[in-house]
């Protein structure tokens, strides 16, 4: 018996995660439910249906987890209480600041319904989070130290794109190397946002539109440009379409730190990502994730949870003593 997967939203995300769920023959993909009109979306997977977004209740025994892709700003804080007390579900609401609001909403109607629910899934918040975790535990006197990038920020992006005057843009964040190799040098420095990143933008401007106060608008631009040394480029849309098409991403988490009696001995753990998709990537984290959301449920888990509360077996195909005998 399959695990049987919906969809709620069928972006970059959704279509990453459809790809991810043909990558594990453990599951199927059974619908995708859209806002849009299902007659004008266009899925790959044959087998599945394509639904209006209000048909989704309907579903609910038909179901064995519901992967929820929308974005963290209007459609996850949202989506995920409402569909949780319905579906085992999972997201990847990435907005850190307010996660734990996130989770006391979401738990409480996971609770409510009886489902699983699994919160803030990708890579950070996700497979980053883990790394930050586990080398604090190990490594309990230490610095901590994430760098994003280079890559494309979607969130960066979309508010640019809101600008008036702007016909489309792409925005990277940038890594500084020279804080990143004073880190892995285990120099301890203390960084400013300013310090270990700076932002890259790639902006189509309508005809007619002022570049200055585009540009003003971008560097401006309260928590998301001001605090970091930003350069803007004035593109066309050929250039765009050509040359910054694709979603790259990736970074690094690093933890420097001493042990010892007299702490005369330094360690540095680093992990790092390199993407060509940031979608597809963290819709692959996903689906192991709702491989755990259906095992936890069928176990009788209730409620909400996060990264740190499921043990990696739960993430495999493998059985344990397939991991033992191979990967441990």
């Amino acid at each position: 018996m399959k695990i049987r997967i919906g969809i709620l939203g069928y972006g970059n995300l959704g279509r990453g995660v459809e790809c991810a769920v043909r990558q594990n023959p453990d599951m199927e993909l059974v619908a995708v439910f859209t806002r849009r009109d299902p007659a004008h979306v266009k899925i790959l997977t044959d087998a599945a249906k394509v639904c209006h977004v209000d048909e989704a209740p309907e579903w609910k025994d038909k179901l064995d987890v519901l992967i929820l892709c929308g974005g963290s700003a209007t459609d996850l804080p949202v989506q995920t209480p409402e569909y949780a007390g319905l579906f085992n579900v999972v997201d990847s609401f990435d907005t850190h600041a307010r996660i734990p609001e996130h989770f006391e909403k979401v738990d409480e109607a996971a609770k409510a319904g009886g489902k699983t629910a699994v919160i803030s899934v990708g890579w950070d918040p996700g497979m980053f989070s883990l790394n930050r975790m586990y080398a604090n535990a190990i490594l309990p006197e230490g610095k901590d130290y994430t760098f994003w990038g280079r890559g494309v920020s979607q969130g960066h992006s979309d508010a640019v794109r809101r600008i008036a005057g702007v016909k489309d843009a792409k925005q990277y964040t940038i890594p500084v190397e020279s804080a990143l190799a004073s880190v892995r040098a285990g120099e301890n420095p203390e960084l400013s946002v300013r310090q270990k990143h700076t932002r890259e933008c790639f902006v189509v401007a309508e005809e007619g539109a002022d570049k200055a106060r585009i540009e003003e608008e971008i560097k401006t631009m309260p928590n998301y440009f001001a605090d970091y040394d930003t350069t803007v480029h004035f593109i066309s849309e050929e250039e765009l379409k050509r040359d910054h098409h694709r979603i790259p991403h990736g970074g690094f988490v690093l933890r420097s730190g001493v042990t010892g009696w007299d702490r005369e001995n330094s360690h540095l753990i680093e992990y790092s990502l390199k993407l060509d998709s940031n979608p597809e990537f963290t819709a692959s984290v996903i689906v192991a994730y709702a491989r755990a959301a259906f095992r936890l449920s069928g176990e009788g888990a209730v409620g909400c949870k996060t990264v740190f509360d499921i043990a990696p077996t739960y993430l495999s195909a493998k059985t344990g003593e397939e991991l033992r005998a191979s990967m441990l």
